[in-house]
């Protein structure tokens, strides 16, 4: 059984209809008033100018009787606004915010259908991580979205929980190769400029949803399990073709241990610039050409990614808050890989790293570090030692039936911390009764809600 997104729930947490308070991982951001169900996106970009223009389409559903709904859109000016089912008296868009004024109340589960004619240059925003949305390169787009930046070139209900399915038609330039999550549907030639057309049938968070523009080439990585490519500048195409060499490999790995990948595909896009760091969007992961040097940094990030398609694209958190489920999954990817390649063993790397945490200042509650902490990097490294010693509780066989049933049953749906606690609690007795089920809820308790790091027991 799946999960209701937790964006379609439609209740606070008293079980009322009233107005909810904002999340405090990202208060100006999103509403928890209306889920969208689906986008349309029909966008043209102009390379050279940065010019977007487009019409964005938000079939929603409303969660609570309300007389306004607001939307997220950052830097790019609306010229029109329409609504099908509710009389729209006014809108009006300052800092971020796009608000829509009803003539009365539009009750609960009335569904909208709200057109929204937009354009500008489009430009990363500055959050208290870094630089996120829309960014140029210097010679095509790069889109980083993660955690707050889908605002920078859609109007959107900017919320990890809020999971939509999405259309996206973009025309750009001929030489330019477009990318977009879901699959591609259709290209059309006119004059000379392509248009792209990608459908995402699984519910995606905004923050996933990404769009890649370069003159690049596309090569074959792997056939199975599922099509694995990469697209790319064709001079980096040896250095992919060495550095993805063992992909294949990697996704029979994950697919064993996490469940059947949970989409059609998986695309890599390898940039000409460098950048920091990759990132992931569903099914797409997103490298810049300083990740495909050899090294261990490398070795480490590609399995990283690729296990974001289950913890975090597939199986999302519903806040911020509850990071570390999606994180400390995909680094303990890097360790099982680490050892399936060759390298340091699952163990081996805990105890490197536990060590290394203990040396580090013990004031971060995993379960609900802090806005400012999400991307700390102990979020991710004692995320992974948790499921390290969740894994030493509870015997491998177990515990890689937790996770593939966990993936299986929250696929295309949003989770907590909460919930995962219940998971756990529902295989450790299945696997050793009410006493195992103690030991375990006792064990994540120290891990997930003490700043102090735990002492890492044995296997």
């Amino acid at each position: 059984m799946r999960a209701a997104p937790s964006s379609a729930r439609g209740q606070g947490p008293d079980g009322s209809r009233g107005r909810a308070a904002p999340d405090p991982y990202q208060p100006s951001h999103g509403t928890t008033d209306a889920h969208v169900e689906h986008y349309d996106l029909d966008l043209t970009y102009r390379v050279t100018p940065n010019r977007l223009i487009g019409t964005a389409t938000l079939r929603l559903r409303v969660l609570r009787s309300v007389t306004e709904l607001a939307l997220d859109l950052i830097g790019l000016a609306v010229d029109r606004v329409t609504v099908q089912g509710a009389d729209l008296v006014r809108h009006r868009h300052r800092d971020g915010r796009l608000v829509l004024r009803f003539a009365g109340p539009v009750a609960a589960d009335a569904v909208l259908t709200v057109a929204v004619r937009y354009g500008g240059n489009p430009a990363p925003v500055t959050s208290p991580w870094g630089l996120v949305g829309w960014e140029e390169l210097a010679d095509g787009v790069v889109v980083a979205s993660q955690p707050t930046g889908a605002p920078t070139w859609f109007p959107c209900n900017d919320r990890p929980g809020d999971k939509s399915t999405y259309r996206i038609s973009l025309t750009v330039d001929s030489p330019y190769r477009v990318l977009a999550p879901g699959v591609l549907v259709s290209t059309r030639v006119r004059a000379a400029t392509t248009t792209w057309v990608f459908e995402d049938r699984h519910p995606t968070s905004t923050y996933l949803v990404t769009v890649q523009i370069g003159r690049y080439d596309q090569i074959a990585i792997a056939d199975g399990p599922v099509p694995q490519r990469a697209v790319l500048p064709a001079t980096l195409r040896p250095a992919a073709q060495r550095a993805l060499a063992q992909h294949g490999a990697m996704m029979t790995l994950f697919s064993e241990l996490f469940g059947p990948y949970p989409f059609d595909q998986y695309t890599l896009v390898v940039t000409p610039d460098e950048l920091e760091i990759p990132l992931e969007a569903q099914g797409i992961a997103i490298f810049g050409a300083n990740h495909l040097e050899p090294g261990d940094e490398g070795a480490r990030l590609v399995p990283h990614e690729l296990a974001h398609q289950w913890f975090g694209n597939s199986v999302s958190v519903s806040s911020w808050q509850h990071i570390w489920l999606s994180e400390g999954l995909a680094c303990y990817a890097e360790w099982l890989w680490s050892q399936a390649s060759g390298g340091l063993s699952a163990d081996a790397l805990a105890r490197l790293w536990h060590g290394r945490l203990a040396r580090m200042p013990q004031d971060l509650v995993l379960a609900d570090p802090g806005p400012q902490r999400i991307f700390d990097d102990r979020v991710y490294k004692r995320g992974a030692l948790t499921v390290h010693a969740l894994r030493g509780a509870l015997g491998d066989a177990p515990f890689f039936a937790l996770i593939r049933h966990w993936t299986a049953r929250y696929a295309d749906a949003t989770v907590d911390t909460a919930l995962f606690r219940a998971h756990c609690a529902e295989h450790a007795t299945a696997a050793g009764g009410p006493r195992r089920a103690r030991e375990v809820a006792d064990l994540l308790s120290a891990w997930l809600d003490v700043p102090r790091l735990p002492r890492l027991t044995g296997r």
